[in-house]
């Protein structure tokens, strides 16, 4: 007969993730040979909607040929002029074409791999063209009927 003070386990509960992560958990699993996996996760926990559409394993070892497609200084600077001319903050700017402050900044430095997506919210945002021939003209909205 089991008294009510006796606890019986029928198992064991399995490791935490963090605990099989630990430095001894994977001494461990050395120690025993079992094959382990310690890679990075790419991009966790970020939004992916404005990845760039280049392999990005190949743009990091950059060579002369293939390269980060910067966004150029005109391009740039039209922006930040459009922007002040309106009297916009960057980060009211941001938040009327619903991104991220540090996105207009990188935009207007120059730094910003450019996303056509971006540009033309921007574009609408600030009423100047800022893609094509006619860069830095007044952006004309054509209606649909």
């Amino acid at each position: 007969m089991s008294d009510w003070d006796d606890v019986t386990y029928l198992r064991k509960k399995p490791p935490k993730a963090s605990q099989l992560r630990s430095q001894q958990a994977i001494n461990a699993a050395q120690r025993q040979g079992v094959s382990i996996d310690t890679s990075k996760k790419y991009g966790a926990a970020l939004n992916k909607q404005h990845s760039a559409n280049k392999n990005t394993a190949k743009l990091d070892r950059e060579t002369e040929e293939l390269h980060h497609d910067k966004l150029d200084m005109d391009t740039a600077r039209l922006i930040q002029k459009a922007r002040q001319d309106k009297e916009l903050t960057q980060k009211e700017l941001a938040s009327r074409i619903s991104e991220r402050p540090q996105i207009v900044n990188e935009y207007e430095s120059g730094k910003a791999i450019p996303n056509q997506q971006i540009l033309s919210k921007m574009e609408r945002a600030l009423g100047v063209k800022l893609r094509g021939k006619d860069k830095g003209k007044p952006l004309v909205t054509t209606t649909k009927k």
